[in-house]
């Protein structure tokens, strides 16, 4: 049972629902159907916490009448600042239910960071923890101008704000709830373009349920599933491919804040569990651990993975030393809601290591020339990308909303990559030159920008380097300004105080000038 299960919240307050979650068409429409359908299968594990499908519903209902209570209107944003835990689900799907749009942020951001997505998105609510991985959200946000923000909420105080609800009724919150419409915006993850500023993707409720009913049918997730998930919430593998994943099929989530191989092995053993996605680098952290045999993996069905090059080794350990059944890769966007292409239960190690797979039903994809015409199968091209996943666009950014999709519906992905005659994707480059650094998408148009605020640098450059265990870290080639000196340490110390660590360069080389092509653009294949 849950340590402070709300009083009075139970399902005979919660308006009559359809109790096939497959069929709701919002997410608190979903969260109830869930409960009508799952509700004394365990829906939440987190440590002592357990909380069954029936008690998530009531507790949903709960932090949905503190925050109406607390003053937020349908279409105000609430944001998430806090690691994996029951009480991030509990939150962000209460704040839903209130009529908000969910505003997740990086638990890894420094306080400008924070604070420019507050600021962006007009955050009146803001639910964050005390600490977290070093970081003082609250004190980090305290000398940042966040106009916009009204009230902050400690995950620690949670009792005391979950009181405040009693001021509104259960009769209210259902009301609320049921004046959502699965077309509405229902949350906003941002991404970063190429100039480094993030773009908020607006995403609804109806796009989330269809694409992940598709997304946890390919990946063979099914009730009474226990699902580890390491990955972050604040990221849509983690909140869609996860949480929503679980809500829809009755499968357990077992949040994990941090990826620890100890703890995860442990996990894993004690909570019997059966569905792990991850990067590539969490499956090579257990697999090559020295201790792994002591624990005892066998409830393992289902990994699946991406993001970065999957070597066909790996696949081939997975089935043969976890005996899973099934190992896919995937490709998606923010974007795209998180998902545009999977991997099929039947394709072999081969084609799930070099391929993302074919798209999506429901889903077109394309890759194009320079023209925008399409390209013949083995030929590299654009990725474009169209179809219900697609974003309804950027957060007040009209011009940019329109550059990434064109008359057409074709959202262009700025990824470069490969059909084959299958119709299968293989990505191969990056127009964006963006990098991904142990799961995380880096975008190196940040990094400069900070970089270039140094009162030693003239200019610099980052890109993506090799690294075994990440996949891909930050390498900085920094031209110095005339008379000024600096070291690689005093960069990497610049750029650790005011970025979050994954997008810190790990090396810094200096270079009397960086290469150009002739129109003056830096040539980064060069570097």
């Amino acid at each position: 049972m849950v340590d402070s299960l709300p009083s009075k919240h139970s399902l005979g307050k919660l308006r009559s629902v359809q109790p096939d979650p497959l069929r709701a068409d919002t997410l608190p429409a979903l969260v109830e159907a869930a409960a009508a359908a799952y509700g004394d299968r365990e829906a939440i594990v987190d440590g002592a916490t357990r909380i069954r499908f029936a008690e998530l519903a009531g507790q949903v209902d709960g932090f949905a009448r503190a925050v109406m209570a607390a003053g937020v209107e349908p279409g105000d944003r609430v944001a998430m600042w806090a690691p994996n835990g029951w009480r991030w689900v509990v939150a962000a799907l209460g704040a839903v239910r209130a009529g908000a749009v969910l505003i997740p942020l990086n638990t890894r951001y420094k306080g400008a960071e924070a604070a420019y997505i507050l600021n962006r998105t007009k955050a009146r609510l803001l639910v964050t923890v005390d600490g977290f991985l070093g970081n003082d959200y609250v004190g980090m946000l305290s000398t940042e101008d966040v106009p916009h923000l009204e009230k902050t909420v400690l995950l620690n105080e949670w009792d005391e704000f979950i009181a405040g609800g009693a001021r509104v009724t259960a009769e209210a919150a259902a009301a609320r709830a049921a004046a959502i419409d699965g077309g509405d915006v229902s949350d906003i993850f941002f991404t970063s373009g190429t100039t480094g500023n993030p773009k908020g993707a607006m995403l609804t409720h109806a796009q989330a349920i269809a694409l992940y009913t598709t997304w946890s049918d390919l990946a063979g997730l099914r009730t009474g599933d226990r699902y580890l998930l390491v990955n972050p919430f604040f990221h849509t593998f983690g909140y869609k491919a996860g949480v929503l994943a679980c809500l829809l099929r009755g499968a357990t989530i077992v949040p994990q804040a941090v990826f620890d191989v100890d703890a995860s092995l442990g996990l894993i053993e004690r909570e019997r569990i059966t569905v792990m996605p991850g990067p590539p680098t969490l499956y090579t952290s257990i697999l090559n651990h020295p201790d792994r045999g002591k624990y005892d993996l066998s409830s393992l069905r289902v990994a699946v993975t991406g993001a970065t090059t999957v070597p066909v080794a790996l696949i081939e350990r997975l089935h043969a030393e976890l005996t899973l059944e099934r190992v896919l890769t995937a490709y998606g966007l923010t974007e795209t809601a998180g998902t545009a292409t999977m991997c099929r239960p039947d394709d072999t190690a081969e084609t799930v290591a070099n391929t993302c797979g074919g798209p999506v039903p429901g889903v077109e994809l394309a890759v194009v020339d320079a023209d925008g015409k399409p390209v013949p199968a083995g030929e590299p091209g654009e990725v474009l990308i169209r179809g219900y996943n697609v974003m309804v666009g950027y957060l007040d950014d009209p011009e940019a909303t329109k550059a990434a999709i064109d008359d057409d519906g074709w959202l262009h992905t700025g990824d470069i990559g490969v059909l084959d005659q299958r119709g299968y994707l293989k990505i191969t480059d990056r127009l964006k030159d963006m990098y991904i650094c142990g799961g995380f998408n880096v975008y190196p148009a940040e990094i400069e920008q900070v970089l270039a605020h140094h009162a030693a640098v003239a200019e610099a450059a980052v890109v993506g380097a090799p690294d075994e265990r990440l996949g891909e870290v930050g390498r900085a080639v920094v031209v110095l300004r005339h008379g000024r000196t600096a070291s690689a340490a005093d960069l990497v110390a610049w750029c650790r105080e005011r970025l979050a660590n994954f997008k810190v360069p790990r090396t810094v080389e200096f270079v009397e000038a960086l290469p150009r092509n002739a129109s003056g653009k830096v040539i980064k294949s060069s570097l």
